[in-house]
């Protein structure tokens, strides 16, 4: 992992640690502040990768007196281990190994707020760790469920919210036997509302905004009797969504929801009324969706998101092509009448 420590605040304060201008318990704090201020809104995994450096000198530091500042080096390094983006799961164990070395020292000395936090932030690490058998769904919806009991709806809504967004999407990966599939979908569905009873647009827009998009993703796929109204109820939480993501702030969310949401016009009548009609209209308003949604995608590097927007867009052009010649084939039967 290389280290580029090229800010001059940060070559200041390690000079300041280096020196006696400091008791040990400032200089541990210190570098605890400036390793957290680098990942909070990280510009590059360099920063993350500075901050691990910073939680690392933090801990050679620590003596047995300092035992919830280690604790602190420990979690906070977690966190950035967790977020640098790479390919594999070392990075993620080595979070989840830092974690769990500072969970005990933090339940001793900590406050239950903290505790949450750091459950939390396990939950996300086992769940990034499902997909190389390294850990189970069940064991990341039980670490939210740990730091739920402290994060509340009435007194910590923004954490609450986060919590029941991952314990939702949790459920959602979750393999289960076809009989229970619409129990999985409608405790989803559940967990969104119950977030969004204490999540505002005006409060708190973007959790508000990943909690819409996601209900919304979730009332799709959820099995019903009336795939209509869920259809249209999903494209009400996407436009709810829309309203906080746009094309300049937040480039990828934005292509993610109207991307979905041109998932759920495919799938719509044009008039709910008359279904008879088809639904031409809203596979170009779809295609139209699919086109910008894959220009941002391509222009931020997602490629996954491309193979799949470009594959949506293929089927697209066959049901296009398909309803346009039928169009045309009943024009021309009338014209012979």
């Amino acid at each position: 992992m290389s280290i580029t420590l090229n800010d001059a605040n940060i070559k200041a304060a390690l000079a300041v640690i280096d020196s006696d201008g400091a008791t040990l318990n400032e200089k541990i704090e210190m570098l605890i502040e400036m390793a957290g201020g680098l990942q909070k809104k990280p510009k590059s995994p360099q920063q993350l990768e500075n901050a691990i450096f910073l939680y690392n000198r933090g801990l050679e530091l620590c003596t047995p007196d300092y035992p919830l500042l280690q604790a602190r080096c420990l979690s906070g390094m977690g966190t950035a281990l967790r977020t640098i983006p790479t390919e594999g799961e070392i990075l993620l164990l080595e979070a989840k190994n830092a974690y769990e070395t500072a969970l005990p020292i933090l339940e001793k000395h900590a406050s239950l707020e903290e505790v949450a936090e750091l459950h939390m932030n396990m939950g996300v690490v086992l769940q990034e760790l499902v997909p190389f058998q390294k850990a189970t769904m069940q064991d990341a919806i039980k670490a939210y469920q740990k730091a739920a009991k402290i994060f509340t709806g009435e007194n910590y809504p923004q954490e609450f919210s986060v919590l029941q967004n991952n314990i939702a999407i949790a459920y959602l990966s979750m393999p289960l036997a076809l009989n229970k599939e619409e129990m999985r979908q409608a405790i989803a569905v559940q967990s969104f509302e119950e977030a969004l009873k204490w999540v505002t647009l005006v409060n708190y827009p973007n959790e508000y905004a990943m909690l819409k998009n996601n209900l919304a993703n979730a009332l799709h796929h959820l099995p019903t009797a009336h795939p209509i109204e869920n259809n249209l109820k999903s494209l009400a939480a996407y436009d709810e969504a829309l309203k906080v993501r746009n094309l300049q702030d937040t480039p990828i969310e934005w292509a993610n929801t109207i991307s979905n949401k041109a998932s759920v016009l495919s799938n719509l009548p044009d008039d709910v009324e008359h279904v008879e009609i088809g639904n031409y209209n809203n596979l170009m308003q779809a295609k139209s969706y699919y086109q910008e949604a894959k220009k941002v995608f391509s222009k931020h590097g997602q490629w996954k998101q491309v193979e799949v927007v470009k594959n949506a867009l293929e089927g697209l052009e066959m049901r296009l092509e398909s309803q346009y010649s039928s169009s045309t084939c009943s024009k021309e039967l009338n014209s012979h009448d």
